[in-house]
């Protein structure tokens, strides 16, 4: 009994709690107020108002070209547009003139889109038609825009072609043509700006400006390794690091230069070829001018026994490099020690001579051999390698070997001989080898490619 009155008392409470949740708000229901923006529709019926509102979209129709063919039927205030057009815009453009009709209460469009070849090319061919004469009557006016952009084309060349007048005004004759470009280059711009302000073309302008731009853009990131290399030919034409014939080491390359390119500078190496490196390379390397200061120092090192006196060593070497004619008294030559090994002692030796006199590696190599000539001669000895060996692999050999007899004491040794050695019959000159210098010379002057090295430059 229990359970049926529980039963049936749930099913009760959900009925009631589905009936309070059907029931309408009244009060709610009683408060909705209509739509503000909708059209109030007249409870009476004027066939007079249908058929002036069919007959005004009829005119406004044919007013316009690609409307003509609308189809128009007003019943009720409300309008059904048939017909057929060839372009859909066209579709959506004749449903919004009628909906802003007056009485129009809705708008049926009913309008196919036509598929006829005739149709959809006439548009095209009024439009064609519209544009030929519209140049046509703008062509007296595009005839003198023509004409300004060929004054300012032409003045711009004009202006550019005093080479001379360019080069004079500017550091080196690259930069002068580069200015003669830039002036080019600016009449034609400014031709064209003032083209088409005349036309009055004054959006395409700012098309044809930002196309420019991006374009420009474009290419800069596609050509950006040429264009390093050109800016940095122009900074070196400026700077004037070195000058023709100078003997220099440029990121490790060593040679002479011929001259400075637009694009490269070039160097004749020691072994008389031809080296080409990118002024990209050239602009940001470090390099050695040897040329720039005439004077130059030349070291070299000899070794002495290790029971020789070092100081006495090197005096001998120093009065020897002293005594040549190439060596320069000033600065005057010295010597050092170096380094003290297990068998010998390295003196270090140091002289400077006049690039424009003497030949650095021929100095260099008679120097070398008058100081090791002189040394030898006052009776040091240069150290030969002394290797000492160590047996170790029978160790009871020792126990069972008998001592060796006492060793009698040496007779005191002779005093060594002084050697000297006959000197040669011509010396060996050291004058600068000019081969090198007139295979420059002699290619400069027959060179057709324009030098951006110029003596009236100072070199920084």
């Amino acid at each position: 009994m229990k359970e049926k009155i529980s039963f049936g008392y749930l099913v009760a409470c959900l009925t009631l709690a589905g009936c309070l949740i059907s029931t309408p708000d009244r009060a709610h229901a009683q408060t909705v107020e209509p739509v503000q923006d909708a059209p109030v529709i007249s409870t009476r019926s004027d066939a007079q108002s249908d058929a002036a509102i069919a007959e005004r979209l009829r005119r406004i129709f044919g007013e316009l070209d690609t409307l003509s063919a609308v189809q128009v039927r007003v019943a009720e205030g409300v309008v059904t547009l048939g017909g057929a057009l060839a372009d859909r815009d066209d579709l959506d453009r004749a449903e919004n003139i009628a909906g802003r009709v007056e009485g129009v209460v809705a708008v049926r469009n009913d309008i196919e889109t036509s598929v006829d070849v005739g149709e959809r090319v006439s548009p095209f061919l009024q439009k064609l038609t519209g544009l030929l004469r519209s140049a046509f009557n703008a062509a007296p006016l595009l005839l003198l825009g023509g004409l300004v952009l060929a004054g300012f084309v032409i003045l711009g060349w004009w202006l550019a072609s005093f080479n001379r007048f360019w080069r004079r005004l500017t550091p080196n004759p690259f930069v002068g043509d580069l200015l003669a470009q830039a002036i080019r280059v600016v009449s034609v711009v400014v031709g064209i700006v003032m083209a088409l302000n005349l036309v009055g073309a004054t959006a395409l302008m700012g098309t044809v400006l930002g196309g420019a731009g991006v374009i420009g853009l474009a290419i800069g990131f596609a050509v950006r390794d040429a264009l390093e290399n050109y800016i940095s030919s122009i900074m070196l034409s400026l700077r004037q690091p070195f000058r023709a014939n100078d003997h220099v080491v440029i990121d490790g390359q060593e040679g002479k230069v011929v001259r400075l390119t637009s694009r490269a500078t070039v160097l004749m190496t020691l072994d008389g070829n031809h080296l080409r490196i990118p002024n990209t390379i050239v602009f940001k390397a470090v390099i050695l001018n040897y040329t720039r200061n005439p004077e130059r120092r030349l070291e070299f090192e000899l070794g002495v026994d290790a029971e020789d006196d070092p100081e006495s060593a090197i005096c001998t070497g120093v009065e020897a490099l002293a005594a040549l004619d190439f060596i320069l008294t000033e600065p005057a030559p010295s010597g050092l020690i170096v380094a003290v090994g297990d068998s010998n002692i390295v003196l270090k030796f140091m002289a400077w001579i006049d690039q424009g006199e003497a030949d650095f590696l021929k100095a260099r190599s008679r120097s070398i051999r008058a100081a090791k000539m002189a040394i030898e001669a006052a009776g040091f000895t240069l150290p030969e390698p002394i290797y000492r060996l160590r047996v170790d692999q029978f160790p009871n050999l020792a126990k069972a070997t008998p001592a060796p007899a006492r060793r009698q004491p040496a007779p005191p040794a002779t005093p060594r001989p002084t050697r000297t050695a006959a000197a040669p019959a011509e010396e060996m000159s050291v004058r600068p080898d000019v081969h090198i210098d007139e295979t420059i010379e002699a290619e400069r002057r027959g060179a057709s490619e324009e030098d951006l090295l110029s003596t009236e430059r100072p070199i920084e």
